[in-house]
């Protein structure tokens, strides 16, 4: 039955726009017109986005088990020391979807491509507010918790992510013109709230010395989320190995899967330390720490939602309303690709 299905044809990097590039990416491209079908059928065809896709839909579902065995398993309505988990969790099925079905049909049009992308980063940047609320709640080591930075470390940690979400969403826009100044804001723009969110954690684990330091077995756990944070960095703004060998990652081994897969590691793993703190250091943290309410935990994530929703749709009207450039021929392509074929 399998064979009676067509599947879309792959092309190389000179047969489609730039704006669909990936730096030292060189063959596997889909046609940059696909239609929603198409883009569904490459799922089980080899090309340069099909284990990036896998890569985090999979995951998907390990995070949305985890989250449901929570709500099913823990008085949650009732708790709100569990509030922070929750938001937390949710936030982890929330970007590896986000970020599987951006891959999945970004190849529909430049236009797809640039909003696909927009919630990727939104969902991002609200993972990084999911962190840090649970960082609030569960993490902060004892000295630190009630003080000052406690206590404004939630407002400014919704502060970066909606700035997050505005520098990732505006680097898309002269990503044609200057792919170098694109890439620095977006590594910028995910690599600042991630340290800001690891203070009190990089304090704790590296810093912290004597009584008050929260020194217990969940700190390994925490080491491995941290290396495999900086691996995720590292692969994301290198692009190595395929810088090395252009050409031979194109469909495997490409930096981009690896960062997913280091991405969804780290996030195990910080997800593994997390619940340790919550129930080792539960009764203490009752007794000493911020109280957990609504407005420092679900308020807190639905504003950033809905600002990073507005900076979605405020990010998308121009592209929406924008004519539809001139159908000409891009690269070295067949006349009869190159004409169907949108420029950059």
């Amino acid at each position: 039955m399998l064979s009676l299905i067509k599947l879309p044809r792959v092309f190389t990097i000179n047969q489609v726009p730039k704006v669909f590039h990936e730096d030292s990416i060189i063959s596997g491209y889909r046609h940059p017109r696909s239609s929603a079908t198409d883009c569904i059928l490459s799922l089980f065809q080899l090309t340069n986005e099909t284990l990036n896709i896998w890569t985090h839909f999979l995951p998907t579902w390990y995070f949305l088990w985890k989250l449901v065995t929570v709500v099913l398993m823990q008085p949650v309505w009732q708790d709100s020391f569990t509030w922070p988990l929750v938001i937390f969790l949710l936030s982890c099925c929330i970007y590896p979807l986000a970020s599987s079905c951006a891959h999945t049909f970004s190849s529909m049009s430049a236009r797809a491509r640039h909003i696909c992308f927009f919630f990727d980063y939104g969902a991002l940047s609200f993972y990084s507010l999911g962190s840090a609320i649970i960082y609030s709640a569960y993490v902060f080591p004892d000295k630190w918790v009630n003080s000052f930075f406690h206590q404004c470390y939630i407002p400014i940690a919704v502060c970066n992510a909606i700035i997050s979400t505005n520098m990732a969403c505006y680097s898309r826009f002269p990503e044609c013109q200057s792919p170098k100044f694109s890439k620095c804001l977006r590594v910028v723009a995910f690599a600042y709230p991630y340290l800001f969110d690891n203070i009190p954690l990089f304090y704790r684990v590296f810093l912290c010395a004597g009584e008050g330091c929260t020194d217990n077995d969940t700190n390994i756990l925490h080491y491995n989320h941290i290396a495999l944070a900086f691996l995720t960095g590292f692969l994301f703004a290198t692009h190595l190995p395929e810088r090395l060998a252009p050409g031979s990652f194109d469909y495997i081994g490409h930096s981009h899967q690896l960062f997913h897969v280091c991405g969804i590691l780290g996030t195990h793993f910080q997800m593994k330390a997390i619940e340790q703190d919550m129930v080792t250091r539960r009764s203490w943290l009752l007794e000493h720490s911020i109280p957990i309410t609504f407005s420092n935990s679900v308020g807190a994530a639905l504003l950033c939602v809905v600002v990073n929703l507005i900076i979605i749709i405020l990010y998308s009207l121009p592209l929406l309303s924008a004519p539809v450039c001139q159908e000409k021929k891009c690269g070295k392509g067949s006349k009869k690709t190159s004409s169907k074929v949108p420029c950059c």
